[in-house]
């Protein structure tokens, strides 16, 4: 009976929920391009994470459109003031209305939307709009991965080219065999178009250098999962959502099989 009530949810949620958060994604996307490029109310919270009117307002239309449509789901934000009635919830929404907020508000292109629906601790729906480089990733579980309406796959293989691994320089170097300065890949200020990007083989492997929460990560990781990727801590274990504590260390994405050779070495050589 157990398999049967769950099957019936996966059917239930991949029907039903699929295209209501596509179309809020693409909705809560047009509405922070519109107001990309102008001027901004803004302002800083905790040490200094920047925070503008366009978040807000990106993430109260998420709210709203997807709230009123499932009040039942919990619901878990960077915007929004924590109600830990989630944590009772079979099923959650769990967003960042604008992953890459100080790209946004300095003009530059990696930004993006990101809302994942999560079913006890793993995502099961996500969806990462990028409006200005025209991106739009989906995923729902089981079902592999779309960039664009286009089936995508991690890249193969198991070597590294630097040149094509993002992350916090200090861990990509750490990856070295041996002495010598590397290439290192353009900084990519959001992290889950950092993540995203492993996806469709743009990168062989992408880093979150810690501090990183479960809005940020929730959603590419499901991404990274259904394009053959794996995304996980760097001694393999893999990422639980919508728990009382939503922050997350250092963590790796990466095709299969790259995936397991970094893990590997991170575990001859932990990192302190």
């Amino acid at each position: 009976m157990a398999d049967a009530d769950a099957h019936s949810l996966d059917e239930t949620i991949l029907t039903r929920d699929a295209a209501l958060l596509k179309d809020t994604v693409r909705e809560a996307g047009a509405l922070a391009q519109s107001m990309f490029g102008t001027e901004l109310k803004k302002w800083i919270k905790g040490a200094s994470s920047p925070v503008s009117e366009a978040d807000i307002a990106v993430n109260d239309l998420l709210e709203v459109r997807l709230r009123a449509a499932k009040p039942e789901y919990g619901w878990l934000s960077e915007e929004s003031a924590d109600d830990e009635a989630r944590l009772s919830r079979r099923l959650t929404w769990v967003v960042d209305p604008i992953d890459g907020t100080r790209n946004y508000l300095n003009g530059h292109d990696d930004w993006c939307v990101s809302v994942a629906l999560v079913e006890h601790g793993l995502p099961v729906l996500a969806a990462v709009f990028a409006p200005t480089s025209g991106e739009f990733f989906f995923a729902a579980r089981g079902q592999g991965t779309l960039l664009n309406d286009r089936p995508v796959r991690a890249a193969g293989g198991s070597t590294l080219d630097f040149a094509r691994v993002a992350g916090p320089k200090l861990l990509v170097e750490r990856l070295k065999l041996s002495p010598g300065e590397i290439k290192l890949h353009p900084r990519i200020g959001s992290l889950a178009l950092r993540l995203c990007r492993v996806a469709h083989g743009a990168l062989d492997a992408a880093f979150a250098g810690g501090n990183s929460h479960d809005w940020d990560l929730a959603a590419a990781d499901l991404i990274v999962q259904e394009a053959d990727g794996r995304m996980s801590d760097l001694s393999g274990e893999p990422i639980l959502y919508n728990r009382r504590e939503v922050a997350h260390g250092v963590l790796v994405a990466a095709g299969r099989d790259r995936h397991a050779g970094i893990v590997a070495h991170f575990r001859d050589r932990p990192f302190a």
